[in-house]
C-alpha cells in the first residue's frame, strides 16, 4: 500500500508548511517503475536479522569514548532501494562500514537526509522512545525535498524499535536509569553516477550512538577563553552563550530547505559555529535579513518569553513555520503543544503566570527593547541533542544581553517547567501516549 500524504507537523496550529507548498518536493515521490509496475514497499515484517559474533563491552558512562561521540551498538538496520524494484527487505546486521563507489551521489551532491531521536532508560526501568513517529514522518518530508525515495513512516517506526529492543537491554542496561542512547536514522543515495539527476538508488539506515548529556554540561559556567576581539561574553554565566550572526552569514532563507534535516544545513554553518566556540560562546543566534529576524539557535529551535507592550499579557513566543526557514522541531511541537495545554491563562499552576502561545516572527530589535524595558522574562533553546536549554546570554552588534535566568539563577521559570514535564513523559515519571514503550528483546 502506497504511504499517505505528507503532512506538516502539527504544534497546534493550521500553520502551513510542506504540504502547501510540495509541488516540487512531491515530484520526489515514486511509486511505480518505468513500466507502471508497483515496486515494493518499505517492509519491516519482512526484515532478516544476522547478529554480530564480536559484541563489545559498554564503556563507562562519561568515558572519553562516549564523549567523542564515535562509539556504537552492535548492530545496525539497512534497507535498499532502486527505481526499478523498489524497497529491499530491511537487515539487521553487525554495526560496521559501507562499501559506496566514490562517485556516490552522496558524496558529490548531498543526497542525504537524517533524523536525530533517543532511546530513554525510564525511571520504571523500561525503555522508551519519544514520539517516534513524529521524526519519521519528519524524515519523509526530508527525503521528499531531496530527491529521496518514499516510504511508510510506520515501517521506518518498527525497524528503529526492532534495533532499540536488540541493543537497548545490553547498551542502556538497568543501572543507568534516567540515562539515553542517540539514535541516528539516515538516507543517503548510492547511486554512482556522476550525472546531476534524481538518484536511482538508495540506502536507509538506523544506528544507535553513545551521546553525553549536553543539557547538563550548561549547569556549571566556565569563563570564556581571553581572546582578542569584541565579541566576548563579559563574564561567566549559566546557560547558553549566543552570538548573533551577522547579517552576511545566513544558515537558510524563504523557498529553500531550512525545514528539513539534510547535511547540506549543517556543514555550511560549522565555520560560524567555529567562530563562535572559539571566541567564548556555545552557539550562533542565526539571524536573517536586514531586519535581523530570530529563527533557530545553533540547531534547536529559540523560544522568548515576555510581556507584550501593548497588552502586558506574558507571551511564549518562536519563530513560524510559514517561510520554511526552521527546522519543524518534535521537541518545539511538544513544548507549543503542552504550554498551550498547561500554561495557559488561567490554567498556569503555582507561581507561574499564564502565558499565550505565539508563532510569529521576531526581530533582535524586539528582544533588545524587551530586554531594555524590563519586559523580558526569559529565553531557552530546543531540540534533541540539548533537550531544553536555557539561554543566559545574547552578543549582537557588540553589546551583550544578558537574559534573566529565574531565582535560582540557571533557568527560567518556564524552561524549567517545561523541561520537567517532557522529562517526567520521556523516563516514565508521567503515563503518556508520546512515551512509546520498547519490549526489549533479552540475550
Amino acid at each position: 500500500m502506497a504511504p499517505s500524504a505528507i503532512t506538516p507537523e502539527s504544534s497546534g496550529t493550521t500553520t502551513p508548511t510542506t504540504a502547501q507548498a510540495s509541488t516540487l518536493t512531491q515530484a520526489g515521490i515514486k511509486h511505480h517503475n518505468g513500466d507502471g509496475d508497483a515496486l515494493a514497499p518499505l517492509d519491516a515484517s519482512k526484515m532478516t536479522i544476522t547478529l554480530s559474533t564480536s559484541p563489545r563491552d559498554v564503556p563507562p558512562m562519561n568515558s572519553p569514548e562516549v564523549m567523542a561521540q564515535k562509539t556504537c551498538t552492535d548492530h545496525m538496520v539497512t534497507a535498499a532501494w532502486n527505481e526499478t524494484t523498489g524497497w529491499a527487505a530491511p537487515e539487521l546486521k553487525p554495526y560496521g562500514p559501507f562499501s559506496i563507489m566514490p562517485s556516490a551521489s552522496v558524496l558529490h551532491y548531498a543526497t542525504e537526509c537524517f533524523e536525530g531521536l533517543k532511546l530513554y532508560r525510564g525511571h520504571d526501568d523500561r525503555l522508551r522512545l519519544f514520539r517516534v513517529n513524529k521524526n519519521c514522518e519528519r524524515m519523509r518530508r526530508s527525503c521528499a525535498r531531496i530527491a529521496l525515495p518514499d516510504f511508510d513512516a510506520k515501517e521506518l517506526e518498527k525497524m528503529i524499535i526492532a534495533l532499540c529492543a536488540r541493543d537497548g537491554p545490553k547498551w542502556l542496561p538497568s543501572d543507568r536509569k534516567g540515562s539515553f542512547l542517540y539514535i541516528r536514522p539516515t538516507m543517503i543515495s548510492t547511486d554512482p553516477a556522476l550525472g546531476v539527476q534524481r538518484p536511482k538508488e538508495a540506502l536507509l539506515y538506523v544506528i544507535i550512538a553513545l551521546f553525553p548529556d549536553m543539557s547538563k554540561s550548561l549547569a556549571t559556567p566556565a569563563a570564556p577563553p581571553a581572546l582578542a576581539g569584541d565579541a566576548q561574553p563579559k563574564k561567566a554565566t549559566t546557560g547558553l552563550k549566543l552570538l548573533a550572526s551577522t547579517e552576511d552569514t545566513i544558515r537558510a532563507w524563504p523557498g529553500g530547505f531550512g525545514y528539513a534535516k539534510l547535511g547540506a544545513n549543517y556543514g555550511p554553518s560549522l565555520v560560524a559555529q567555529g567562530e563562535a566556540r572559539a571566541r567564548g560562546f556555545d552557539q550562533v543566534l542565526w539571524l536573517f535579513g536586514p531586519e535581523a529576524s530570530v529563527t533557530e539557535a545553533g540547531a534547536s529551535n529559540f523560544f522568548v518569553v515576555w510581556r507584550n507592550k501593548e497588552t502586558g499579557k506574558t507571551e511564549l513566543v518562536t519563530a513560524p513555520l510559514q517561510e520554511r526557514i526552521i527546522l519543524e522541531g518534535v521537541t518545539r511541537a511538544s513544548i507549543l503543544e503542552l504550554a498551550r495545554e498547561r500554561l495557559a491563562p488561567g490554567k498556569a499552576a503555582g507561581a507561574l503566570e499564564g502565558v499565550e502561545v505565539v508563532e510569529r516572527k521576531f526581530t533582535m530589535a524586539d528582544v533588545l527593547a524587551a530586554h531594555e524595558e524590563g519586559r523580558l522574562v526569559e529565553a531557552f533553546a530546543a531540540g534533541t541533542a540539548f533537550f531544553v536549554a536555557p539561554v543566559g546570554l545574547i552578543h549582537y552588534k557588540g553589546q551583550d544581553v544578558e537574559i534573566p535566568m529565574g531565582a535560582e539563577g540557571e533557568s527560567g521559570d518556564y524552561a524549567k517547567v517545561l523541561k520537567g514535564w517532557l522529562g517526567g513523559i520521556m523516563y516514565g515519571k508521567e503515563a503518556h501516549e508520546w512515551g512509546v514503550v520498547v519490549d526489549e528483546v533479552k540475550a
